[in-house]
């Protein structure tokens, strides 16, 4: 049996498809990423009659019906939606949104005597020589006779069979062919996939959450098109507050729908730290809802796969939509959402940029859910979940092969209960090996995106310390406001002394500190200008830093995890004091995460 049938069809076919629903086209209400020139190209190519790639369609599978019917399932789009949307903006004359998600219209002008097409702009608008908007001609709304009268009289020198012959081209667009690959339904996911990098040979990544968003979107009859909008409006709003407005002019249908009702609070909430898109939104609901990690496996049970027997029953679809729009909903509910990311700050974990792995959030995310729905005690599920976020930062647990890693952690937490498994993590990944030498190895390097290191700024946040050399200043105050890291070896003194900058810019020579803190130190060595600091309290005369007492001192040292040595350290020693500083990091990481 044929895997696949290519077919060519006319443009003017392909859009009655489009807008009967024969194709069902993903409501997306995310921009349209072609620039304007791209769509006169593509307009252009098809006048010419050049190939203009292919669009790819997947059928839905047949399903079983309850009453034992076969229901014929509906094509679903997965790559040409740009092209689609190219065509619905120059020819039918929809607006599209750009990347500010304003609506805006794309104008192809023609030049019926050079038979070039240009995004319309003020000057080509002035030259009589330049037909405005094709729209009107190509879409019917204009007759060419009346566009052809129109354009003579305006250039009475033109060549009159020239013109003629030309617009007559112009109308013609309609007509062009365009290639459609029809995948048949029992493709599996991983292959679909290949035939789009394969067509497409732009290195374009097409996620197996694409395809659950073009599935779900596709989808009337269990409100899957609904589903999808619950999932780009809540993302859009967390950026985009004005949006709301939007949703009430324009889309009246879902704004009285309960989905609505569940996301609006997010019109005037914030999160600036965890910020999911719609993959996230998706990872989390169906990892909780459905414990597996694949999406390939969702996309088949929203068909109404059934793994045993291999057919598609549609009692199996309608169960799978109900579950992952039981998963959305706990996902945006207020009280949920906003105790999660509270959670999430609590462990010092305060900014995103000190989360480099949002697989990491997704997952904890998933089990916060997963637990409190089981009634687990609030304190026990607030243990879980920061120690499962840290090991999983800490080991890079989702950095390789990241859905393979949720699956098998969200069927083994189902199968041995969250605290037996996480104990066999800890002693599979976090002995002593890890936290004297590991993790002592991974703060050995100048990358400031490093876990461990982030890890290690999050326990610092955690347990409230001081910056360098301030009496009051927190860390986390700094890391909010992008406060200044400062070089304990300044970065000059040591380039002064033939160190490069991958050895000064080591993470463990960074400390945060005030400004004016950074700017008087300036390129002294440590020696020099902790020297003054001391001489400064003895004094009573504070300018490098605001520290007023010995003890203060002693402490802000400990509290930024500064072996004793520095004191007396020149650039001599900068190694060695690297050396213990990796070792203070690290024991400070470890006990923060032992009390989380």
């Amino acid at each position: 049996m044929a895997k696949y049938s290519v077919h060519q069809q006319p443009v003017d076919t392909l859009l009655s498809w489009i807008k009967s629903g024969e194709i069902a086209i993903p409501e997306i209400q995310r921009p349209f990423v072609w620039k304007a020139s791209k769509v006169r190209d593509f307009i252009d190519s098809l006048y010419q009659g050049y190939p203009v790639g292919y669009i790819i369609t997947w059928r839905n599978p047949d399903v079983k019906l309850k009453n034992g019917e076969l229901s014929a399932g509906k094509k679903v789009l997965i790559d040409g939606q740009q092209r689609i949307t190219a065509l619905t903006a120059a020819i039918v004359g929809q607006r599209v949104l750009n990347k500010n998600y304003k609506e805006v219209a794309i104008r192809i002008a023609f030049n019926p005597l050079t038979e070039k097409f240009e995004v319309l702009n003020k000057a080509l608008e002035k030259s009589s020589e330049w037909i405005n908007n094709i729209n009107p001609i190509v879409n019917d709304e204009v007759s060419i006779t009346k566009a052809i009268r129109t354009y003579i009289k305006e250039n009475p020198d033109a060549n009159e069979d020239l013109v003629e012959d030309r617009i007559e081209n112009l109308k013609k667009i309609k007509n062009k062919q365009v290639g459609i690959i029809e995948l048949d339904h029992s493709l599996d996911i991983d292959t679909v996939t290949e035939i789009f990098i394969r067509i497409n040979q732009k290195g374009v990544v097409l996620s197996n959450a694409d395809f659950v968003m073009s599935k779900i979107a596709a989808d009337e009859e269990h409100a899957g098109n609904k589903m999808r909008k619950l999932v780009d409006y809540f993302c859009r709003l967390i950026v985009d507050k004005g949006f709301n407005k939007h949703i009430i002019d324009n889309d009246k249908d879902f704004a009285n729908h309960e989905y609505y009702k569940a996301l609006k609070w997010m019109a005037t909430g914030s999160d600036d730290l965890y910020v999911p898109n719609y993959i996230d939104v998706l990872r989390v609901a169906y990892t909780y809802k459905f414990s597996r990690g694949k999406f390939s496996d969702l996309v088949a049970l929203l068909s109404g796969r059934n793994f045993e027997t291999r057919t598609y029953q549609e009692d199996i679809a309608e169960r799978s939509y109900a579950l992952l729009s039981e998963g959305l909903m706990d996902f945006i509910n207020q009280n949920k959402y906003q105790r999660y990311i509270m959670l999430v700050q609590s462990t010092g974990l305060i900014h995103n940029k000190l989360i480099s792995s949002k697989n990491s959030l997704n997952f904890s995310y998933a089990l916060y859910l997963k637990l409190r729905n089981e009634g687990m005690a609030e304190t026990e599920v607030q243990h879980y979940v920061k120690r499962w976020l840290i090991m999983s930062l800490l080991i890079g647990r989702y950095s390789g092969s990241s859905e393979s890693m949720i699956d098998e952690d969200i069927k083994q937490i189902n199968e041995k209960g969250i605290g037996a498994y996480l104990a066999q993590m800890e002693q599979n990944n976090l002995g002593e090996g890890f936290w004297e030498f590991s993790l002592v190895s991974d703060l050995e390097t100048s990358s400031v995106n490093n876990n461990a290191y982030n890890v290690y700024l999050a326990a610092q946040c955690n347990s409230n310390a001081p910056a360098f050399l301030s009496k009051s200043m927190k860390i986390s105050s700094l890391i909010e406001q992008r406060g200044d890291i400062h070089h304990i070896f300044p970065k000059k003194y040591l380039s002064e002394n033939g160190f490069i900058q991958r050895q000064y810019n080591q993470v463990a020579n960074f400390v945060y500190t005030e400004q004016s803190t950074n700017i008087k130190v300036g390129k002294m060595p440590p020696m020099e200008y902790l020297g003054k600091v001391k001489k400064e309290i003895e004094e009573g005369n504070f300018d490098i830093s605001t520290i007023d007492s010995y003890d203060t001192f002693e402490h802000n040292l400990t509290d930024n995890d500064i072996p004793a040595s520095l004191e007396e350290a020149t650039y001599e020693d900068y190694k060695d004091f690297l050396k213990e500083r990796r070792k203070l990091m690290a024991a400070k990481i470890k006990n923060f995460y032992k009390q989380l």
